[in-house]
């Protein structure tokens, strides 16, 4: 049961609800009673996104121009940045796009998913083949309006050497979630995976993963932060699986995440599923409040407190900010993050 399923049938029953035990913190069979009507395909122009122009857009799910997939031939390397719009009030839609890396090819993907109306049912799936001795680094960035339901979705193919690093930043919706699958063959293949939730008002942010390591000698780094105040609800699902045959696989995963006011809310469930011997994996999971010392520490040298406030809560997000690679996205990041804790 998914959302991409439900909007291609026009059946609700087929969207995932509470009783999955995935989607129990973000139920959308409850939410949604009735799907939007199919969007409208949209000719005008849509701007920039926030990494500037754009090589490939897909505007209510259709991909504007000749391009049925993003191929990187073996040994290229590329910048693409990849904007999902969404621009029509209260209507649904879905895409779908491949990507290839070939053997040895570079690519880093900047990519966005923007809100330019109200109430939308939007879906995005890729799928990426990561060649051998490859490496990708993802970037992306949602901006979805506050009354949209969204899911995106990568499912994500690794070969022996490859490299995927990859950094989700999410403002959150009225249902927004965001999902990797990662099948990792080991062997010399490394994944890092971060992320982190900036939620104000009402908004609810998803952000779950699975990696699952199937070969000799794999490494996966994770770490996702959150922020949450107001009436917002972050959630956190992050579980890495160790075959059995998958020997010394070197997986680490850690969520952290403030809670700035009463009525805010966090659901973590980080897991660890192994089923090999001589592994190195562990895992890390805290959720609380700005720590009051700093807090102090940084009023008494004449800061006003929600400066104070905002300069702490900006520099624990920072961590996973300052692991981008790409520097032009790790400024469209920092700018992202600063926006949001100045608002």
């Amino acid at each position: 049961m998914t959302l991409s399923a439900a909007i291609r049938t026009g059946d609700v029953a087929q969207l995932p609800g509470k009783r999955d035990e995935d989607w129990r913190w973000t139920d959308l069979r409850g939410l949604i009673r009735v799907l939007p009507p199919p969007s409208p395909e949209v000719s005008g122009e849509v701007g920039d996104g926030p990494f500037g122009p754009a090589e490939l857009t897909i505007v209510n799910g259709r991909l504007r121009g000749d391009t049925a997939a993003l191929v990187v031939p073996a040994g290229e390397t590329r910048t693409v940045r990849l904007r999902f719009v969404s621009a029509s009030e209260a209507t649904s839609h879905g895409a779908h796009l491949a990507v290839e890396l070939g053997e040895g090819a570079r690519l880093t993907l900047l990519e966005s998913h923007e809100g330019r109306a109200a109430d939308y049912v939007a879906d995005a799936v890729l799928t990426i083949g990561v060649g051998k001795d490859a490496a990708l680094e993802r970037i992306v960035l949602t901006n979805d309006d506050p009354g949209a339901v969204t899911v995106s979705t990568a499912i994500v193919t690794l070969g022996y050497g490859a490299r995927l690093s990859q950094t989700v930043l999410a403002g959150g919706a009225k249902r927004q979630r965001i999902e990797t699958r990662v099948e990792h063959p080991g062997h010399g293949a490394q994944v890092r995976l971060d992320g982190a939730y900036l939620l104000a008002a009402q908004r609810h942010a998803d952000l779950t993963s699975v990696v699952t390591h199937d070969g000799v000698g794999g490494v996966t780094d994770q770490l996702a932060k959150g922020v949450v105040r107001d009436q917002a609800r972050g959630v956190f699902q992050g579980r890495i699986v160790v075959a059995e045959g998958a020997d010394k696989t070197d997986a680490r995963m850690g969520h952290h995440a403030l809670i700035l006011s009463d009525r805010a809310e966090v659901d973590a469930k980080p897991e660890l599923e192994i089923y090999a011997d001589d592994v190195a994996c562990a895992h890390g999971n805290t959720v609380g409040a700005l720590d009051e010392d700093a807090l102090f520490y940084i009023r008494q040298r004449g800061v006003p407190e929600p400066e104070a406030r905002a300069l702490l809560t900006e520099a624990f997000v920072g961590e996973v900010v300052e692991r981008i690679e790409h520097e032009g996205a790790r400024e469209a990041a920092a700018a992202w993050v600063a926006a949001r804790l100045g608002g």
